[in-house]
């Protein structure tokens, strides 16, 4: 309970690398996740060092395409500055893990109804690995940043990682070298229909 209290987004990083014990422990933490029919759809692929900087090539890379003209995500275009300062967030972090649906069909597959159903209870299961994640880490005081601007650069960072399973999300992972207070919340009341 602590951990979910104390979470924050991190933004700001110190260059600390983390034990690969510690990486080991929080993907765990992902790993015990609840899964649609126990499935475990989810792959983790943790970036580090020379790797990491190819990675945020392919995503510049991906993120110049989405300016010139041949744009996955055109109605969008107003969030290209967000995903420029993700970059530098995820340079700054000694540790970035791709979260993947190794299930997917992929974000471009044609679905009947009943593949679309397994894919979004797989989609669900891979969030619930993240978040398991997000909270170990906070409970060992490593401060994390849920990525989804990897969309902008979906293609390129596919291409990049040459690994067949469907990209998720990242989250990026290091000591915090910020302390941000909480965002806000939606009250309970906004939020919850009580049928009795």
């Amino acid at each position: 309970m602590d951990a979910i209290d104390s979470r924050r987004s991190i933004r700001r990083f110190s260059d600390r690398e983390i034990p690969d014990e510690v990486i080991c422990k929080i993907v765990e933490s992902g790993i015990k996740a609840p899964s649609a029919k126990n499935r475990q759809p989810w792959r983790f692929m943790v970036i580090q060092g020379q790797a990491k900087a190819d990675m945020l090539r392919a995503f510049r890379a991906g993120i110049q395409r989405e300016k010139t003209g041949r744009a996955l995500l055109p109605d969008s275009s107003r969030h290209l500055g967000g995903a420029e300062y993700t970059v530098r967030i995820m340079e700054q972090a000694p540790v970035v893990i791709f979260v993947l649906n190794s299930e997917g069909k992929g974000m471009f597959a044609s679905l009947d109804d009943e593949e679309r159903i397994y894919e979004l209870c797989n989609i669900q299961s891979v969030s619930a690995a993240i978040e398991n994640m997000l909270l170990e880490a906070a409970d060992m005081g490593i401060g994390s940043l849920w990525i989804c601007d990897i969309f902008f650069a979906y293609e390129e960072l596919c291409g990049w990682m040459d690994c067949g399973d469907e990209l998720v999300a990242a989250v990026a992972f290091g000591y915090a070298e910020e302390s941000p207070s909480p965002r806000p919340r939606k009250r309970l009341e906004d939020v919850v229909v009580w049928k009795r």
